[in-house]
């Protein structure tokens, strides 16, 4: 009898600590089932905060839509003629291009004739064609009087240049580092100008170029293509550089629709 009692007593013990621990579990379960509410409550708040912010915006986009509509289309229709000018511009710089490319082709052909290649350089960039022209063959030695060799090259580009009322012509004269002085000569900078000017005089006076489409410049020693340690590269900078651009009121006229479409 009293082995039967022990028995029942531990069963009862043991029954008591399985309900003390599912206790403790279900006093677990109820705080964090209490935090996530709280937590829930909170996000369904600011949910509702959102919502209603929200609802006033879209009020003040109603209000504002109008205004908004017109400015937008304002700003379309800037856009839209910003955009027709910069196709304008790129078709003026392409005819731009186009003429001075051909111009190019043009000078080579007619320049290759009896003249070696490394004294005539011929360049074409954006909107400008350039002629690199060596002293040696335009100057005779530290002087600016011109040879006769000058008077047949400057008259094959005059003859391309007659022929282009629109466009102007510049004439760059550049020396090398070694300074030089004599009764006609100052220095590098003075020669460099009355080299350019004896360029120009010979366009104007034998070919009869229009002299209001003439520019002379001296650039001296300066703005040098190679080093000047060497007799190859003081002969490189040695030279005379013959520009031919568009006037700035002919280029800008193709800007015009009616002359661009010409």
């Amino acid at each position: 009898m009293q082995s039967k009692l022990e028995s029942q007593l531990k069963t009862a013990n043991e029954n008591l600590m399985n309900c003390e621990t599912d206790r403790n579990r279900y006093s677990t379960d109820l705080l964090e089932a209490r935090t996530s509410m709280k937590y829930l409550t909170e996000q369904l708040s600011d949910c509702k905060q959102q919502r209603d912010k929200q609802v006033t915006q879209v009020g003040d986009l109603t209000v504002l839509s109008q205004s908004a509509n017109q400015n937008i289309n304002k700003t379309l229709e800037q856009l839209e003629k910003k955009d027709k000018y910069i196709h304008l511009l790129q078709a003026a710089k392409t005819k731009a291009d186009s003429i001075n490319l051909a111009l190019a082709i043009n000078l080579k052909g007619v320049l290759k004739d009896g003249i070696e290649d490394n004294d005539v350089e011929i360049k074409v960039d954006k909107t400008v064609v350039f002629i690199n022209l060596s002293d040696k063959m335009l100057y005779e030695s530290g002087s600016s009087k011109l040879t006769s060799r000058a008077n047949e090259v400057l008259g094959k580009i005059a003859a391309i240049v007659a022929s282009r009322t629109e466009m102007e012509v510049m004439v760059e004269g550049y020396t090398d580092n070694r300074p030089i002085k004599n009764d006609c000569v100052s220095d590098n900078w003075d020669l460099s100008v009355k080299r350019a000017t004896s360029v120009i005089r010979m366009l104007q006076n034998d070919y009869k170029i229009d002299p209001n489409r003439l520019i002379a410049a001296g650039r001296g020693e300066f703005n040098a293509l190679a080093s000047n340690d060497t007799d190859e590269g003081r002969a490189t900078n040695r030279r005379t550089r013959i520009i031919i651009l568009p006037k700035l009121d002919q280029f800008y006229d193709l800007l015009n629709p009616a002359k661009a479409a010409e």
